[in-house]
Parts: C-alpha cells; sequence; structure tokens
C-alpha cells in the first residue's frame, strides 16, 4: 500500500502561491489551500513529475475592501476622505504547469525537491457602488459623492513561482520544510482593476508535519508558513507580514480512493506600510473548509493521481470572501518494483 500511496505527496499539496495582488487590494501573495493531505510525505522515487492544475476562485467583498481597491488603481484623489458603499467581485480562471525534480541524493538526511510553477489564465473583476466623503481644496473642505462602475478582465501570463522543499520521514511521521517565492514576470499594471501577476518580489518559508500510517489508511497534515513582501515599486504599498495554516485530513478507502476534508486558516499579522499607503494597517483575514477526493491509476510505468478539493470562506476581515475549487492531475515516477528472488535448484 505504501507504493501506491506514496506519489500522493506533491499532486495533493501543489497549488498556487500567487495570483493577484498583495495584501493592499485585499488579497495575499500566498493562496491559502496551496498545501493539503500528505504535504510532508517524501515521494516515493526521484526524479522529474510534472503536475497540471485548473483552479476557480470567485470571491466578493464590501466597504474597506472595495475602497482599497479604488485606492490602488488611482481612482480615489489624496486629498478625499471618503467610504465606499459597493461591491468588488472577481472570477479567475487557471491553468499552471509546475515541473518538478526530485534529488536522489539526500540533503541533511532529507529528500530534496526543485520545482517552477508558471501561470495562463483570465481574471474577470467588477466594482461598482456609491463613493462619498469630504473632498479638501484650497478653498475648503466639501462633500463628494460618485458613481463608479468598473470592468476589467485579462488572459495572460503570470507570475513564475520557484520552490525548494525539504522531507523526512520516520515511520508514519513525516517532516518537511519549503521555501518558496515570487519573479514578478507577469501581466501586471498598478491602474488595473484585473491583473495576473503580483507586481512585486515576494518570500515564503515554513515547515509542516504529516501522520500516515498505510496499513489503515489514515492521514492528516498541517502546513504552517510566513510571507514577506517587498515593496511594491509601482505604488510604493508595502504588505505586512502574512501567517498561514494549511491542513488535510483524509482516508484512503481502497489503495485507489482517496476521500477527506481540508481547510486553511490565513491571517496578516504584520501592518502594511510604505508611502503609498493610504488605508493603513489593513490586516486581512480568512477562512475555509471543504471536501476532498482523490484517485491513483497507472499510465504506462508512470502513476497517475487526480485530486479534487473545494473551499468555502467565512470570517473573513479586509479581505474578499467566496469558494474555491482546484482540479489537479499528477504524473510521477512509479516507485521501483522489487527484484523477484527465485529459488535455488540444487542437483546431485
Amino acid at each position: 500500500m505504501t507504493k501506491a500511496f506514496t506519489a500522493l505527496a506533491f499532486a495533493v499539496t501543489l497549488s498556487i502561491p500567487t495570483i493577484v495582488e498583495a495584501d493592499e487590494g485585499g488579497v495575499s501573495f500566498w493562496i491559502p489551500g496551496f498545501f493539503g493531505s500528505l504535504a510532508a510525505v517524501p515521494a516515493q522515487a526521484p526524479g522529474w513529475s510534472v503536475t497540471s492544475i485548473y483552479w476557480h476562485d470567485s470571491v466578493s467583498a464590501a466597504g474597506d475592501v472595495a475602497r482599497a481597491r479604488e485606492i490602488q488603481i488611482g481612482r480615489v484623489p489624496a486629498n478625499l476622505t471618503a467610504s465606499f458603499t459597493g461591491n468588488v467581485n472577481a472570477n479567475l480562471n487557471l491553468g499552471l504547469v509546475a515541473g518538478t525534480y526530485t534529488f536522489a541524493t539526500p540533503v541533511l538526511g532529507a529528500q530534496a525537491s526543485a520545482s517552477l510553477l508558471g501561470v495562463y489564465g483570465s481574471n474577470s473583476s467588477t466594482l461598482a457602488g456609491t463613493l462619498s466623503g469630504q473632498l479638501a481644496t484650497p478653498l475648503g473642505t466639501g462633500s463628494f459623492s460618485r458613481f463608479d462602475s468598473i470592468n476589467s478582465s485579462l488572459t495572460a501570463f503570470g507570475d513564475l513561482l520557484p520552490m525548494f522543499q525539504l522531507k523526512w520521514n520516520a515511520g508514519t511521521n513525516n517532516f518537511t520544510t519549503y521555501v518558496t517565492g515570487d519573479i514578478p514576470v507577469g501581466a501586471y499594471q498598478s491602474t488595473r482593476l484585473a491583473n495576473i501577476g503580483l507586481g512585486h518580489w515576494a518570500l515564503d518559508a515554513g515547515a509542516g508535519y504529516t501522520y500516515f500510517d498505510p496499513k489503515t489508511g489514515h492521514e492528516a497534515s498541517a502546513v504552517l508558513g510566513f510571507t514577506y513582501n517587498f515593496v511594491n515599486p509601482s505604488t510604493q504599498y508595502q504588505s505586512g507580514v502574512d501567517m498561514h495554516l494549511d491542513w488535510g485530513v483524509s482516508q484512503f478507502l481502497t489503495k485507489q480512493w482517496q476521500v477527506g476534508l481540508v481547510g486553511y486558516l490565513y491571517q496578516e499579522i504584520g501592518c502594511d506600510s510604505g508611502s503609498g499607503d493610504r488605508v493603513g494597517c489593513f490586516r486581512s483575514r480568512v477562512q475555509g473548509i471543504g471536501p476532498q477526493v482523490g484517485y491513483i491509476f497507472p499510465v504506462g510505468d508512470m502513476q497517475g493521481y487526480l485530486n479534487l478539493k473545494a473551499y468555502g470562506e467565512f470570517a473573513n476581515a479586509n479581505r474578499p470572501a467566496g469558494w474555491n475549487l482546484w482540479l489537479t492531475f499528477n504524473l510521477s515516477p512509479a516507485a521501483p518494483t522489487p527484484p523477484t528472488t527465485s529459488r535455488p535448484r540444487f542437483t546431485k
């Protein structure tokens, strides 16, 4: 059973570390749900593996988040103290491809792997509502009110996302540590509501644990990480440090079928800053939970794995919330088959 199960480690955990902007727009570099079940279990064999993902995200927000998005794209005058009554909505459909190489030589007693992920897809965002407040002018302060309706759609490439990971195994206990980040080469404009690229560099690191018993099929995983966001050179805005906890629990019903739950907790623990920050500390928060199902099958001399998981979000603050769906296909080397020993033949 171990041979079948361990191929899932990368396939279940890989998702998307960046999509739109940083916390200055209410959306983080780290996309909650990046890690899931079997996050710390080493791959079954060294070599190349490929993972492709379809990701759909549908979210909305009102109040301060919508106002922050208008400020970010430069639609709010600097001398206006305003509130916003309305909503911002976003629908994203993205395809991702990641190539991963798992090294045969251990590093610090762990299995090491390096991956690079690319993004291509669409983002359709809308903002509609009334902006009102007090406008300061040389002649004094007066009332201000304006109805805004913005529609923005984009289909383009996103940023490049490298990751390096170490995984240790000790029986049913598995441990991992990782470092990843954002190389801002994707489609981004600070004055555009919908973006695919991040617009600035980011660095993220963390560690996790998986309990996995191949005999019973019981599994539970959790990964804790932190994101450091660099200054956005287009807006001079720097998001605070983000903390994120991704978790998953599952049961293997057979050698091929897996069912369970996944979830996450995201909390910005540092205040936003920079000369372009006009919204204050603006700490973001969101939680999510949902089901997952996985299926293992052979593909020639390789092993394939399909995983479907979905999250419903709640308890959000200064951040859009909604639901998201992940469909992941992983193709990886199968575990080597132990050589067959033949019985000795004796002759007189």
